[in-house]
């Protein structure tokens, strides 16, 4: 148990003892603890935070006759804290005050109501909007001579869900060089060991079992099984998905409905590129380290954060396939005959990260400024449809009619919400005027409240017949 769960909590007030139960449920994760305008860290936690974010460390109270560390961050700019943390690798639990100050008879009850881990965060303040960022899984099977991986990765802020299985630890350096993964998960007795710096998490070597990963990934789709998918073939890929999915249940604590299928990956999909390779070819560093100059720094004129994410992973595993080549050939040579490409270009410079809009939507974290966005994106569509409706390629042609316009949806977002919304929920005024009658009505009241005393009173002489009769607001309750 960490040093700062293991304090004897009995000669500690009600609050630390309560922080201390809460930090011995969360023992591998920096937790912040609210209280009142801040978050408070305590002991290791405290040492910890004020190395890495350059805050006090301070004090409060006595555990064993010493003074327990304390620091702490304001509630309202954590956000830029909690963005430094992760990059440092390092997992966050939010604990937040759920119970009634005013009923509770002690410390408020709090519980963690958010887990942050570098590879499970959907929030765009803390996230690179031209990268994905993923969250992988490793299950290995063999021995060193003939070593088999199950590799599963998910970027939860679009709920893209990748598998392959590969043969031989160098092929996973590898694939590892090419995903960059934000977090790794292995299990407690893997036999190997990875080349890599790259944030690590251990679970219980239990979650790595073909039967529990089958039936959690067919709940997660609503399928009696896997067959659909294509992965028959992939049992230690299905085993880290297993895995990885349980691992984003603990962590998320809600429903993840945008999580809706998985995608097979294979060797053969493309040209593998060794470390090497890719250091020479300079993909996404350059040799000396910086990201300017770089193949990717000069090809990416990508109008949209979702296509400069797709052209990275097309960068990182060129095709092979003569197939898709050719229809990405013909789409390209359909733009440049038919009409000039900046009038599509112009158009989806407009168009916000929608698919990372629809995961917080999806998982309950979306703010109103991503409702307006999305419907500032779904406005162009209908542009943009009539721009490729103009162009006589079949590959373009198949994109197009993939485009739904959602104008039920639009319909709705133009109704519901206001042109600029306020960055945060709690600060009010999202919900335009005339969208709903009752929600007018208590607005109303509460900037006309005096007004609505003076109607009351006037309503209610007439009705008893008392004109001495008088209305007036009374902080007294019962």
């Amino acid at each position: 148990m960490p040093k700062s769960s293991s304090k004897k909590t009995s000669t500690h007030t009600p609050m630390m003892r309560q922080y201390l139960g809460i930090k011995a449920e969360n023992p591998d994760l920096l937790l912040f603890y609210r209280m009142g305008d801040f978050y408070e860290l305590f002991f290791d936690d405290a040492k910890k935070a004020a190395e890495l974010l350059n805050i006090t460390l301070t004090a409060r109270g006595k555990s064993n006759g010493e003074p327990i560390p304390m620091a702490g961050v304001p509630y309202h700019a954590a956000e830029q804290y909690l963005s430094r943390l992760l990059k440092h690798g390092i997992s966050v639990g939010i604990c937040e005050q759920i119970g009634d100050p005013t009923t509770s008879k002690g410390p408020v009850e709090r519980k963690v109501a958010r887990i942050l881990t570098p590879g499970t965060v959907t929030d765009d303040y803390l996230l690179n909007e031209r990268r994905d960022n993923l969250l992988l899984a490793i299950y290995g099977q063999g021995d060193k001579t003939k070593q088999q991986f199950g590799i599963a990765h998910l970027d939860l802020s679009c709920g893209r869900f990748v598998v392959q299985q590969i043969d031989g630890i160098e092929t996973l350096y590898n694939e590892l060089e090419r995903l960059h993964p934000a977090e790794i998960l292995l299990s407690e007795e893997a036999d190997f060991t990875l080349n890599s710096n790259l944030p690590t998490t251990q679970r219980p070597p239990w979650l790595f079992d073909q039967d529990t990963a089958t039936e959690l990934l067919q709940k997660q789709f609503g399928t009696y099984d896997l067959a659909g998918f294509g992965c028959d073939d992939m049992p230690i890929a299905i085993i880290a998905a297993g895995a990885l999915l349980d691992y984003i249940n603990e962590t998320q604590r809600t429903a993840l409905p945008h999580i809706t299928s998985l995608q097979t990956e294979s060797s053969d999909d493309g040209i593998v590129l060794d470390a090497a390779s890719r250091k020479n070819l300079e993909l996404e560093e350059s040799l000396h380290g910086e990201q300017k100059h770089t193949l990717i720094a000069v090809l990416d004129k990508t109008a949209t954060s979702m296509g400069s994410r797709l052209l990275r992973r097309w960068l990182n595993k060129p095709l092979k396939d003569q197939q898709q080549l050719s229809n990405r050939h013909q789409a390209i040579a359909g733009f440049t005959q038919h009409f000039d490409y900046e009038n599509i270009h112009q158009q989806l410079r407009q168009v916000g990260d929608i698919e990372r809009i629809i995961s917080r939507v999806a998982i309950g974290s979306a703010r109103p400024r991503d409702l307006s966005t999305l419907r500032n994106s779904l406005h162009i569509i209908p542009a943009v449809h009539h721009i490729l409706d103009q162009i006589e390629q079949s590959h373009l042609s198949n994109l197009r009619q993939q485009i739904n316009q959602h104008s039920e949806l639009l319909a709705l977002l133009d109704a519901s919400i206001i042109e600029n919304p306020p960055v945060l929920i709690r600060d009010g005024g999202v919900i335009a005027e005339g969208y709903d009658k009752d929600l007018d009505e208590l607005r109303n009241l509460s900037k006309n409240s005096d007004q609505y005393l003076l109607d009351l009173e006037t309503r209610e002489k007439k009705r008893t017949g008392i004109n001495s009769l008088k209305v007036a607001y009374n902080r007294v309750h019962g």
